[in-house]
């Protein structure tokens, strides 16, 4: 996996990410809690949030660590019926024919940005789908500026942005994105 120490020694913070197991789903669904009151992600709370990080279509997970404590999740997942990443990825014309898998269940928590911990989990994400031979696509709700400016800021395409019906009272704009390459 991925371990790396923060810049210069003596008391910087230590950045690791390993693949995620049953026991880290408590810790998960409590750094999930303060990501949705601070950020509102995800916009719609799951009824149970351990199973929405373990839905079926999951192929992997990880977490990341800063100091041994859980701070950060992601998962990789074969694309679902809905999911407008995948669709626009395979439309494009002249594109790599690789095959799309969805990055995830992005999500770290409040008090450990700033380490790069979105960059490390999108890094192994992205790794994992190569060695899989997939391209890693993802979507993003249009509002949630932060994850907006980290996707692009990692080189991201944005491939379209999409209105989807949620339910019959939500309907939610959202960014598909395709990792470079």
């Amino acid at each position: 996996m991925n371990s790396e120490s923060g810049p210069g020694a003596g008391g910087a913070p230590i950045r690791h990410v390993r693949r995620r197991t049953d026991s880290d789903l408590g810790a998960c669904v409590e750094v999930l809690a303060d990501v949705h009151g601070q950020d509102g992600y995800p916009v719609n709370w799951p009824d149970s949030p351990g199973g929405w990080l373990s839905q079926p279509a999951l192929l992997a997970a990880w977490v990341a660590e800063l100091d041994g404590r859980v701070v950060g999740h992601i998962g990789l997942s074969r694309s679902e019926p809905g999911d407008a990443a995948p669709v626009l990825w395979s439309s494009r014309e002249g594109a790599s024919s690789a095959p799309a898998v969805v990055v995830n269940r992005l999500f770290v928590a409040p008090a450990a940005r700033g380490h790069g911990i979105g960059a490390l989990l999108l890094a192994q994400a992205m790794r994992d789908a190569q060695e899989r031979d997939l391209h890693p696509v993802l979507d993003v709700v249009a509002s949630d500026a932060s994850a907006v400016a980290l996707y692009e800021r990692l080189g991201w395409e944005l491939l379209a942005a999409v209105e989807q019906q949620w339910s019959p009272e939500q309907a939610v704009v959202v960014h598909c994105y395709a990792a470079a390459g």
